[in-house]
């Protein structure tokens, strides 16, 4: 009998058949001749003590033509890997979500990124652990605080702890009331934490994903590079994704943080570096094998599935 895989993911029609990494993902799947199944948290359920899924079968990977495909019900223990990845923010659906995994797991599942790992580690957070790579940051939500950190860096970005895609990333340069008011927005009135770190001005040559395969960084990495008048390199904000050989830092840098994915079973991860600074470890739902793929023609999916 063929083995299944599921894939746990947004709403199938959002994906973006040509970019997204999940969608590879499937294909590569398809590929190697495994039956492949999407699904989306809501559709995980337990009925007996046992964690299962109403998921669909994808036929052909990037295919939006799925509406007519009958869902199955399927025990998460009865597919050979499970792959959570579902977008942030990761919220209380999200959260419960991984609960369910996480008793799945318990019932012979292999889900990958191990749903206690995600549970465990904010993506915006996780870079603090490598002190010695990350950029001058504080996580606050004390405004003076902040306006004290400014007043040293004179220059420095915001954002929310729980964004994505370079959503709610604001870059500050003067203290006016404008910014002010942003900062108390920001905080929730200085109840939220947010993240402020240096601004980086190698940002302009390009915020690096380099994508940690078991432990191990690819040897392409994908350069998101601002345009315009933006400071983001983010692709979802409008960057330009150029693909380039890893340079012998940037492999340091994803050696030491790759350690510390496997100890934690973390087997898919991206890691952004601007510069010679860390700033996000990305474990949901790692983006940009795509890219670097259709520019290279060397396919960090079919890497990953190898060491499965």
């Amino acid at each position: 009998m063929t083995d299944k895989v599921l894939f746990i993911t947004d709403a199938y029609k959002d994906l973006n058949t040509k970019k997204d990494t999940s969608i590879l993902m499937m294909e590569e799947a398809i590929s190697l001749g495994f039956n492949t199944f999407q699904c989306e948290i809501n559709d995980l359920y337990v009925d007996e003590g046992i964690v299962y899924s109403t998921s669909r079968e994808i036929l052909s990977a990037g295919s939006t033509q799925i509406e007519g495909i009958s869902k199955q019900e399927i025990r998460l223990s009865d597919f050979k890997f499970s792959f959570m990845r579902k977008d942030p923010p990761v919220n209380e659906n999200y959260i419960n979500a991984l609960h369910l995994l996480g008793l799945a797991e318990k019932q012979g599942a292999a889900v990958f990124n191990k749903p206690t790992a995600i549970k465990e580690f904010n993506e915006k957070i996780f870079a603090l652990h490598f002190k010695e790579f990350i950029p001058k940051t504080i996580v606050t939500s004390d405004i003076n605080k902040i306006e004290n950190f400014f007043e040293l860096h004179k220059t420095i970005i915001i954002k929310p702890i729980d964004g994505m895609g370079g959503a709610s990333i604001y870059k500050i340069d003067e203290l006016n009331e404008e910014n002010k008011d942003l900062l108390m927005k920001m905080t929730n009135s200085q109840r939220t934490h947010i993240i402020c770190q240096e601004f980086i001005e190698d940002i302009y040559d390009g915020d690096f994903r380099i994508l940690i395969i078991h432990g191990k960084p690819f040897q392409k990495t994908l350069a998101r590079i601002p345009q315009g008048n933006s400071f983001k390199g983010n692709l979802a904000a409008g960057g330009r994704g150029e693909a380039r050989d890893i340079s012998d830092y940037q492999k340091m840098i994803g050696e030491k943080v790759g350690e510390f994915l496997i100890e934690k079973h973390i087997n898919f991860a991206g890691i952004d570096v601007i510069g010679k600074h860390l700033t996000e470890i990305n474990i949901t739902s790692p983006t940009c094998a795509r890219e670097i793929f259709d520019q290279t023609g060397l396919n960090p999916i079919a890497e990953y599935f190898k060491g499965l």
